[in-house]
């Protein structure tokens, strides 16, 4: 009976050891991932801001025309192949588990061709930017400008469209480091690029968009070489037209609630504007919110990265039917990001006091932005969790319950809120951002409760069925 129970004992205690060293193996594999795709994400984020911030130069309406036409680019064409991209997530990553070359790239291919004809309807919209904006109240002078700006990033949009779809297809395969050379490469490239067209050649706001379209560009033909001439994607290379456009049916049912799941979340960030223009004090209101928005945009790519780590990791071990290790890739994951989200958060709020000054020298705004720090504090959190929790739910192909998640939580819990504490209980634009937080906890809290009560074993066998068999299904991905 002794024996039984030491034996026992012994038993859990080499579970529990090979517990633990799995996790300190893949917090070191996910950290290893993840720290090249934040660096990638924010070189991406820094071509804008690098364009935005070089026409600030040249006077406030520049700088005006550029915020909001940048702004309008985003929310109608920018997020909405960001989002679709996000399809490939789930497709390619479990195809590469699953050792299933030939389909990773047919899946790439497919996203491609499905992607452009949906630039040129954007394109439209964005040739009659001026009158659009106008309608809705803003200044003619500055909608005409930001209408050319838009009109001139036309080029980026259709170069988006392929390299969207070539970084999550080398983020299936784990292939990090010509993604990070390429974007550090335009980056730098970039920067003196975006000088001379602006201000030695004149161009103004038209040279900072062309800044932008040739990076886009320089960006989809360095990656687009390597795809081609890489031993390393050989076996994705191959060409089979009938599979491409078959694979069209299955790419859409996963990208576009997953462009849903994106572009809803976006675009409450940009209602939180447009509302706190509606306030009596709105210059004051929108410059602060602004300043938060701008910071938790930046936290977001950080934590972007973060997520790509988890999601191709999740993927590719589903897969490969190995569905315990995506519990504790999951685990790992979670870790790390709210690690950092902790750490930045103390930092900020340590520094509230003096964290305005980066943005205003005036002394109003810096004592709003210090008011809302704590908020913003919880924000950065709450923001942390959910994106890595939806990287994790494109990973395993929940695109359609992280749109339901992402509507409930924003649409019916976290804007309706922020009207209330706003307007009605008169919280200004401290009540709007206590809304927003408010939908980020529902979404973070939702996602946590359906990853955790997931059958991991199920899902496994689900991806396994999908990529060998062809067995899909509009639910084929839920838990």
């Amino acid at each position: 009976m002794e024996q039984s129970w030491e034996r026992e004992r012994l038993q859990k205690t080499e579970e529990r050891t090979w517990a633990s060293t799995t996790v300190v193996e893949e917090l070191k594999k996910v950290s290893c991932m993840a720290a090249p795709m934040v660096v990638l994400m924010v070189s991406l984020y820094l071509l804008q801001v690098v364009s935005l911030m070089m026409v600030g130069h040249l006077g406030g309406l520049s700088l005006s025309a550029v915020s909001i036409g940048g702004s309008f680019a985003t929310v109608t064409g920018f997020s909405l192949l960001f989002g679709l991209t996000g399809g490939l997530e789930t497709l390619c990553g479990q195809a590469y588990g699953a050792e299933q070359y030939q389909k990773l790239g047919t899946y790439t291919y497919c996203a491609i061709i499905s992607l452009i004809p949906i630039c040129i309807p954007v394109s439209i919209l964005w040739i009659f930017m001026d009158r659009i904006l106008i309608e809705i109240g803003q200044d003619p002078e500055i909608s005409t400008v930001a209408c050319q700006y838009a009109i001139c990033l036309i080029p980026a949009l259709f170069a988006d469209a392929i390299l969207q779809s070539l970084l999550r297809y080398f983020q299936s395969m784990n292939l990090i480091l010509p993604m990070l050379l390429s974007t550090s490469v335009t980056l730098f490239f970039h920067i003196p690029l975006c000088w001379a067209l602006i201000f030695k050649w004149k161009l103004g706001v038209k040279g900072a968009a062309l800044a932008i379209d040739v990076s886009y560009w320089l960006n989809v033909i360095f990656l687009g070489l390597y795809m081609g001439f890489s031993s390393s994607c050989k076996k994705t290379r191959v060409i089979n037209w009938n599979d491409i456009f078959s694979s069209i049916k299955e790419f859409f049912c996963f990208a576009l609630p997953s462009a849903v799941m994106v572009c809803l979340e976006w675009w409450t960030f940009e209602l939180l504007i447009l509302l706190a223009g509606l306030l009596p004090n709105s210059q004051l209101e929108t410059s602060v919110l602004s300043i938060c928005l701008t910071t938790i945009s930046l936290h977001f790519y950080l934590q972007s990265g973060i997520a790509a780590a988890g999601s191709a990791q999740v993927s590719n071990n589903l897969g490969a039917g190995n569905h315990e290790a995506v519990q504790v890739v999951i685990r790992a994951v979670l870790k790390i990001s709210l690690i950092e989200a902790v750490i930045v958060s103390t930092n900020l709020f340590c520094y509230r006091n003096v964290f305005g000054y980066a943005f205003s020298n005036e002394r109003v705004v810096v004592d709003y932005v210090t008011e809302l720090a704590p908020l913003l504090c919880l924000s950065i959190v709450a923001d942390s969790l959910q994106t890595v929790l939806s990287g994790i739910a494109r990973g395993c192909g929940w695109q359609h319950i992280g749109a339901y998640i992402n509507l409930g939580a924003y649409y019916f819990v976290g804007i309706p809120v922020a009207v209330l504490l706003c307007f009605i209980l008169h919280l200004g634009g401290k009540g709007l951002w206590i809304g927003i937080l408010t939908g980020n906890i529902v979404q973070a809290t939702l996602l946590a409760l359906i990853t955790g009560f997931t059958d991991w074993e199920k899902q496994a066998t689900k991806a396994r069925e999908r990529i060998f068999e062809g067995t899909f299904s509009a639910d084929n991905g839920l838990p």
